[in-house]
C-alpha cells in the first residue's frame, strides 16, 4: 500500500484491514499480559496495574490470592489491611478500597461471580470500562467493547485511527473502525506494539511493519541493533 492517505471510505476501510493483517503478522497469538486463574484474579490484577506496570502486579498477585484465595476472602479484609499487601503497586490506599469494595458487590449480588455483562460490571467498585472489556475479553471472551489504555491511546491516534483524547471517544471510534470479532485480540496487540515498539519516545519505526502506512509525526528511524 502507498504511502498517501486514503480519500475515500474504501480506501481508508483496505488501510484498517491492512493494518489488522500486518498486526495479526506480528502478533498473532497474544493475550492479557497479566497472570490470572479466573474472572475474580483477572479484575483483582486489572484495577492493581492501574498507574503500575503488569510486571509489578505479576510480582504481587500469586502472594496475595494465596492469602485471600475467593472473593469472600477480600471481601472480609479490612482496605488499610490490603493495602499494605499491595503497597508496592501504588495508589493502595485508593485500589484497596476499590478491590474491598468489588469483592462485597460480588459476593452480595453476583453470587461470587464475576458479571458477565458490561452493565453489570460497571455496577462494581474499582470497574470502569478498559478494566471491564478486559476483564469480560479476556476472561469470557465477550467483545463488549475495546480495551482503552494508555497503549491504546497513544497508538490509535498515530495509527490515525481516531483524532480524540478521551478514552471513551476514542473507544467509540475504534468500535466503529475495526471489525468486533477483531475487538479482543486487537486490544491485546495494539497494547503488545505500545510496549514492544511503538513506545510513547523513540518509537522503533525501522523495526515496525506498520511504518509504511503510518502517518505519524513523531516517528524516530533508529536501529536497536549495536
Amino acid at each position: 500500500m502507498s504511502k498517501g492517505r486514503p480519500k475515500t471510505a474504501a480506501e481508508r476501510q483496505a488501510r484498517v484491514t491492512e493494518i489488522l493483517r500486518r498486526l495479526d503478522q506480528m502478533y498473532p497469538d497474544v493475550t492479557c499480559a497479566l497472570l490470572h486463574r479466573n474472572p475474580w484474579e483477572l479484575l483483582v490484577a486489572t484495577i492493581l496495574s492501574a498507574q503500575c506496570t503488569d510486571k509489578r502486579v505479576n510480582e504481587v498477585t500469586p502472594g496475595l490470592f494465596a492469602k485471600y484465595p475467593t472473593p469472600a476472602d477480600f471481601a472480609a479484609v479490612k482496605p488499610e489491611v490490603l493495602a499494605q499487601d499491595i503497597r508496592s503497586t501504588g495508589f493502595f490506599n485508593n485500589k484497596s478500597k476499590s478491590i474491598v469494595g468489588a469483592a462485597k458487590k460480588i459476593t452480595g449480588e453476583f453470587g461470587g461471580k464475576v458479571p458477565r455483562t458490561m452493565d453489570e460490571l460497571l455496577s462494581v467498585p474499582g470497574a470502569a470500562r478498559k478494566t471491564a472489556n478486559v476483564v469480560l475479553g479476556t476472561a469470557y471472551g465477550i467483545a463488549a467493547g475495546v480495551v482503552v489504555d494508555t497503549h491504546v491511546m497513544r497508538v490509535s491516534r498515530r495509527l490515525d485511527l481516531t483524532k480524540q483524547s478521551d478514552p471513551v471517544r476514542i473507544e467509540r471510534d475504534l468500535m466503529k473502525t475495526i471489525p468486533e470479532k477483531k475487538w479482543i485480540l486487537f486490544s491485546h496487540q495494539i497494547i503488545h506494539h505500545g510496549r514492544a515498539l511503538c513506545a510513547a519516545r523513540s518509537p522503533k519505526c525501522t523495526e515496525c511493519l506498520l511504518e509504511p502506512i503510518c502517518y505519524a509525526k513523531d516517528k524516530t528511524y533508529w536501529s536497536s541493533a549495536k
